[in-house]
């Protein structure tokens, strides 16, 4: 299956796009996302973005409520929303026109133009693609129980990414439903979907319909 950075996001639709070029797969990218952040806002025009604290870049035209919390370093693209009671905790590269939701948290994020993480979400150590979206009370986990390096598991390849966080890696126009769990090292490919309240572990692929584990059936033409 298909788990490359070419092969899940359409670069033009971030920032981070000429970094991500430099790797193969998007984990790991991961561990240089604070640098990127700084590197970037030092570019970002005066006239088109506020830094209110030490970098934090946020767009004139983004709408960020006063109960949120965004720590550095954080880019907030334009007209991107942030609601009541999010919790940027730093590290957060977030596109133009996004939702980050009420009471939403965000740690070490690249999230893709359009993605929308509207309500009660947590997405730490993750990237998600352009236009995608997390259903309320979905989540990504980024640590496994034993504390071990997560290793990405795919049709019997296992690829050992010597990380101990690792989130979950959405590709573009991917649709998570409410109160899903996304396990650590889950890859989910380009225009797929995930049933409610589903526990994802592994790798769903593109254009499918995730029901269950063993209930993953591919997308029809319309």
């Amino acid at each position: 299956m298909k788990l490359t950075i070419k092969d899940l996001y359409d670069l033009s639709h971030s920032r981070a796009g000429s970094y991500l070029e430099g790797f193969t797969y998007p984990w790991e990218a991961l561990s240089g996302i604070s640098e990127l952040i700084v590197e970037i806002g030092k570019t970002l025009p005066a006239d088109e973005y506020d830094n209110p604290s030490e970098n934090v870049w946020i767009a004139k035209d983004a709408v960020v409520f006063p109960t949120a919390h965004i720590g550095a370093p954080c880019i907030i693209g334009h007209k991107t929303e942030v609601r009541q009671c999010a919790f940027i905790r730093g590290s957060a590269l977030v596109g133009d026109n996004c939702v980050v939701g009420n009471s939403t948290e965000l740690k070490n994020v690249i999230l893709f133009d359009n993605v929308q993480v509207p309500h009660y979400n947590y997405v730490g150590d993750s990237i998600l693609g352009y236009k995608s979206h997390m259903g309320a009370g979905s989540i990504t986990s980024n640590v496994k129980s034993d504390k071990l390096p997560v290793v990405i598991k795919n049709e019997g390849e296992e690829i050992v990414t010597g990380r101990k966080k690792i989130g979950a890696m959405l590709g573009d126009r991917v649709e998570v439903g409410c109160n899903s769990v996304l396990n650590p090292g889950t890859v989910i490919g380009r225009d797929s979907n995930v049933y409610p309240t589903s526990c994802v572990r592994g790798v769903v692929p593109e254009k499918s319909i995730y029901k269950g584990k063993n209930d993953i059936v591919k997308k029809t033409e319309a």
